[in-house]
């Protein structure tokens, strides 16, 4: 009995102090609150603050705020020629079969491959900002030889501001030239360059302004100052011809679109045309000589019917390398001295190409391009003519995946003997995204 009367007293003594320290914490914090209440009531609404919520910055987003999309597709490549072609990969024109007859090729690539990013700004009610930068891994090699590794070629990268109540946009940065928009739809990765199809990337400063005139007719104005891109120096090795000059290269544009058959869409048609120049150190003593580059250009877009449509383009210049024209070649050049050194290459040629759909979005192209140097400029053993006739096919064999095949016949006319031909096998298997 006593053990349970002592038992009882040690928990009342214990409750006593427990109520004794409860009363003493609040009566603490009720003083600290008074206190900081009184002394420092600035910091009392920053806790207030705090306990609400107010005040506290939002997270920010570890994405921009731009809408940004990826997009692009993987691309392998497989092709078979029964002549060497330049570079293989991917055909130029046929080289020289002089020395060398039917030496034929395979070649399996996936540096077509493609990857870019379209970004779209915020903008406001009057400006609307845009961009957009896209890579292949067709740049330059340096080793020469080693075709399992890619190398980043940037292809477009620019800014475009664009005021839509004006009609009127401005676009800073590379993508492709002004002239000759057009290109025939190939599995070839070169599209018709060095047989016909005039015009390629660089950097440039473009204005474009729509004329809406009465309504019933509209013209597009295209104008830009592009870099003028030359070759280095044989001398010091360091100058390109085309920053040498001093001088950006001006382009221009107009097209419309008309109404030229009854009964058939309107037809869009451009006239467009280039000229710079470049500036080639001559000797290592400080002289030098001027070189024009020029061009005047068509190019026809047709629709026949939803499942039909025909295309093409014509070009006359010099001095057109830069710009895929003249087979590749620009400027001849003495090496050694020869009749034509330090010479325009003039050349004239175009393209024309059918896409129609066939059944279940099977498309189909066929197309014929050349490129025709004038002789007179080029030297013994330089190309003259380069002309390809192509049939190919695109074919959905899942959802953004297809397969492409390409049969094109080649003939390279050469300055003398080596004219060849080349019959192209290519396939390859799409995947867009």
């Amino acid at each position: 009995m006593e053990n349970i009367l002592g038992a009882q007293a040690v928990k009342k003594t214990i409750m006593l102090i427990v109520v004794t320290l409860v009363l003493a914490i609040c009566a603490a914090g009720a003083a600290g609150q008074s206190v900081l209440s009184d002394e420092n009531p600035e910091l009392r609404q920053e806790v207030e603050k705090l306990e609400k919520g107010e005040g506290a910055q939002a997270p920010k987003p570890i994405m921009s705020n731009l809408d940004i999309q990826l997009y692009g597709f993987l691309k392998f490549d497989a092709a078979y020629d029964t002549s060497r072609t330049d570079d293989g990969n991917f055909a130029k024109w046929v080289e020289s079969e002089e020395f060398n007859d039917d030496d034929d090729q395979f070649n399996m690539t996936a540096n077509q491959s493609r990857f870019g990013i379209k970004i779209a700004g915020i903008g406001d009610d009057e400006i609307k900002t845009s961009g957009l930068a896209e890579v292949d891994f067709y740049g330059l090699d340096f080793d020469y030889g080693r075709q399992n590794e890619g190398y980043l070629m940037m292809r477009h990268a620019y800014l475009k501001l664009d005021w839509p109540d004006d009609d009127f946009s401005i676009i800073a940065g590379q993508t492709s030239d002004v002239i000759s928009p057009l290109s025939p739809t190939t599995v070839n990765y070169t599209i018709g360059w060095y047989t016909g199809n005039l015009g390629y990337r660089r950097p440039q400063v473009r204005v474009t302004k729509l004329l809406d005139l009465d309504g019933d007719m509209d013209f597009t104005l295209e104008g830009a100052l592009t870099r003028t891109i030359g070759r280095i120096s044989q001398w010091s090795g360091i100058h390109d011809s085309g920053e040498d000059y001093g001088k950006p290269t001006v382009q221009g544009r107009v097209s419309t679109t008309i109404s030229v058959i009854p009964k058939i869409p309107a037809t869009a048609i451009g006239v467009s045309a280039h000229y710079g120049k470049e500036e080639y150190d001559t000797s290592p003593f400080g002289q030098d000589e001027e070189f024009r580059s020029w061009s005047l250009n068509v190019d026809v877009y047709q629709p026949i019917h939803s499942w039909l449509t025909i295309k093409g383009e014509l070009f006359t210049g010099e001095n057109l390398d830069a710009y895929m024209g003249g087979i590749g070649q620009g400027v001849t050049l003495p090496f050694p001295i020869t009749p034509n050194s330090y010479d325009e290459v003039g050349s004239a040629g175009g393209w024309v190409a059918a896409s129609f759909e066939a059944w279940k979005s099977c498309n189909f192209n066929v197309g014929v391009a050349m490129d025709d140097v004038d002789s007179g400029d080029v030297d013994d053993g330089d190309r003259t003519l380069n002309r390809s006739v192509f049939a190919n096919m695109f074919y959905p064999l899942a959802k953004n995946v297809d397969w492409a095949v390409e049969l094109s016949k080649w003939r390279t006319e050469y300055r003398g003997p080596g004219d060849a031909e080349s019959f192209r096998i290519q396939t390859a298997l799409i995947y867009k995204f």
